[in-house]
């Protein structure tokens, strides 16, 4: 199960909307571990990747030293995801946020004599 951050206190319309305004959920592998990354970032349309994605590439960059032969290939890839700004799962968390979370369709028949 992998961790979501900054949606805490949104609801799935408000997060809608903030897709629709240039939001995304991204990762930022782990590249030393055979597992992902436990966390996934929700950043709002406003704010910068640069802040998650640093913090990862220094993360990978102290476990990378430990492994001399593989060193230069895990700076490179982790150089890389800094630059483009880690993966993009915004479709994959919000087919989940969907399940979880279902659109609520009231029954108006039943409603009419209320």
């Amino acid at each position: 199960m992998m961790k979501t951050e900054n949606i805490e206190g949104l609801s799935l319309f408000e997060i809608n909307m903030l897709l629709q305004q240039g939001g995304r959920f991204v990762m930022f592998p782990n590249l030393m571990t055979k597992t992902k990354s436990s966390t996934i970032y929700f950043v709002r349309p406003e704010e910068k990747v640069f802040k998650y994605s640093l913090r990862h590439f220094l993360k990978n960059l102290k476990n990378a030293w430990r492994t001399l032969p593989l060193r230069p290939f895990y700076v490179s890839k982790s150089l890389f995801y800094l630059t483009i700004g880690g993966r993009v799962y915004t479709h994959n968390i919000l087919a989940d946020l969907k399940q979880i979370n279902p659109v609520y369709n009231p029954n108006l028949y039943c409603l009419q004599y209320v």
